[in-house]
C-alpha cells in the first residue's frame, strides 16, 4: 500500500472505428462529453490515490486499455480522501482503489448517492505476517515456540501504519509474542531485510499486506491466523461518479467483470514499482505486463455488454 509515488498524465487520442468518427463529427460536444461508437462518452479521468501500489498500478492498467479502446484518458494523482470528493463533484469519473467493508467505509457513507459501486476486482486483501516458504513456522502462533529460527526477531514497517497498530495491539498479545524482537522502522527497511535473508537463505518473519508486489518478486508465504488476530479480508471495489454507468454504459459492463488473481496484480505491481527497468516508466510496465498477458484485454473488454451494466 505505501511504497513510491508514481505519477502518470495521459493525453491520448485514439483512433475509432470509422462509423464512430462520423457520427462523433455530427454530434455536438458543447456539454465536453463526446461520445465513443459504443454509446460511451470519450473523454474519462482516472482518479489515482498517491502511496496506494495496487491502486497506482491498476488505474495504469486501464488508462492503457481504454486509450486502445478509443478513449481520451487522462489521470489525476491526489490523496485518496480527495479522489472521493472528486468522484463525488463529477471532477474525476473513476477510482479503482476503495478497500471495504472496513478501510474507506467512512468515505463511501459520507459522499452516498454521489458515488456508485462499479464492481469488484480483488477480494484477498488484508494484513499478514508472511515467512520465507521454506521455514517451519505454518501459523503466527508458531513464532513463539520457533522464535531463535526467526533470530527472535518479527520485522515490522512504519510506527504509524495501520498493520503495524494491528501487529502490536493484536497478534503479538493474542499469540504471545511479547518476547520476539518486533522491530519498527520502514517499509523499505522491512524489504531490504527480508531480500538479505532470502539471498543468504535464512529464515524471517515480517509483518505485510496483500496485495504487494513481495509475493511476485519473493519465496514467501502468508502464516495462518487462526485465531484472525489480523483481521478479515477486504475487497477491492471500483468506484465512480453516481451516474458513470449512464454515461459510460458499456465500460461499466466490462467493470463489472473485471478481476485480477494475485499472479496476475503481483507481478504487474513487481513490474511497476521493483523492476529497474520499469519502475520510473509505469506505462512500459503495462505494455511489458500486456505482453506477458496477450488475453487480458479480450478477456475485460469482450464479454460484457451495456445491459450488464444495468442488471
Amino acid at each position: 500500500m505505501n511504497l513510491g509515488r508514481h505519477t502518470r498524465r495521459v493525453a491520448a487520442a485514439g483512433g475509432t472505428l470509422a462509423l464512430a468518427v462520423s457520427l462523433a463529427a455530427c454530434a455536438s460536444d458543447d456539454d465536453g462529453g463526446s461520445s465513443t461508437g459504443s454509446g460511451d462518452e470519450k473523454e474519462i479521468t482516472i482518479g489515482i490515490p498517491s502511496g496506494w501500489d495496487e491502486g497506482i498500478a491498476v488505474s495504469n492498467l486501464w488508462a492503457k486499455v481504454l486509450e486502445e479502446k478509443g478513449y481520451d484518458v487522462d489521470t489525476k494523482t491526489a490523496d485518496i480522501g480527495v479522489v472521493f470528493t472528486g468522484l463525488a463533484g463529477g471532477d474525476m469519473d473513476v477510482l479503482f482503489d476503495t478497500w471495504l467493508p472496513l478501510t474507506h467505509a467512512s468515505y463511501v457513507e459520507k459522499f452516498g448517492d454521489d458515488i456508485s459501486d462499479l464492481g469488484t476486482w480483488y477480494d484477498d486483501a488484508k494484513l499478514t505476517i508472511a515467512v520465507n516458504e521454506d521455514s517451519p513456522a505454518k501459523t503466527i502462533g508458531d513464532l513463539k515456540d520457533m522464535a531463535d529460527q526467526y533470530d527472535n526477531k518479527l520485522v515490522g514497517i512504519e510506527a504509524g501504519a495501520g498493520l503495524t497498530k494491528v501487529t502490536k495491539e493484536q497478534a503479538i498479545p493474542t499469540y504471545g509474542l511479547e518476547d520476539l524482537d518486533y522491530t519498527i522502522s520502514s517499509t523499505p527497511a522491512m524489504l531490504a531485510e527480508l531480500k538479505g535473508a532470502v539471498d543468504k537463505g535464512n529464515n524471517i518473519a515480517v509483518t505485510l499486506w496483500r496485495p504487494h508486489w513481495a509475493y511476485d518478486e519473493f519465496p514467501i508465504r502468508d502464516l495462518e491466523d487462526p485465531e484472525g488476530a489480523m483481521g478479515d479480508a477486504e475487497e477491492i471495489h471500483t468506484y465512480g461518479t453516481e451516474d458513470f454507468a449512464d454515461r459510460y454504459p458499456e465500460l461499466a459492463g466490462w467493470l463489472k467483470g473485471f478481476t485480477l488473481d494475485d499472479d496476475q496484480l503481483f507481478s504487474l505491481e513487481n513490474l511497476m514499482f521493483n523492476d529497474d527497468q520499469y519502475k520510473d516508466d509505469p506505462e512500459a510496465a503495462v505494455d511489458a505486463w500486456l505482453k506477458a498477458n496477450p488475453d487480458f484485454v479480450d478477456q475485460v473488454t469482450g464479454g460484457a455488454s451495456a445491459g450488464d451494466a444495468a442488471k
